[in-house]
């Protein structure tokens, strides 16, 4: 009689290390998923970041090109700029600042520019704007 229990005991033992070891794997399968799904919202915040920057980019040169341009700049002018994320319409719009000083005094040759920059990210529209003033004296 000994000898059968002592079986049945060999028998539980062995059946109980083989449910450790599913365990164990299945714990790893969902790590190495969750390892995944991490690893691929980096790589699209990595490309979010890098479009963004791309924008920031067009917008700077944008106004150092007005900055640096002799003249007013223009009332209303529009760009489309083909980046490697896709097409950005650049909208530019310039309109007299008329600021005064604190005695009332108009400030002549200041024009407030506006450029905005739109584009599509997964079907959803995107823009970004700055706005700064030029000085001209006329």
């Amino acid at each position: 009689m000994r000898r059968d229990s002592r079986s049945e005991i060999r028998n539980f033992c062995g059946g109980f290390a083989l449910y450790e070891v599913l365990l164990g794997v299945a714990i790893f399968a969902v790590g190495v998923l969750a390892l995944g799904r991490a690893v691929e919202n980096c790589l699209n915040a990595s490309t979010l970041n890098a479009e963004e920057n791309v924008v920031q980019q067009i917008l700077s040169n944008r106004m150092a090109e007005i900055q640096a341009a002799r003249g007013v700049p223009d009332q209303a002018k529009e760009f489309k700029i083909n980046s490697g994320y896709g097409l950005i319409k650049l909208i530019q719009k310039s309109v007299p600042a008329e600021l005064t000083e604190p005695n009332k005094t108009v400030l002549n040759g200041i024009n407030l520019v506006t450029l905005i920059a739109q584009w599509q990210r997964g079907g959803a529209s995107q823009s970004r704007q700055i706005r700064f003033y030029v000085y001209r004296p006329g």
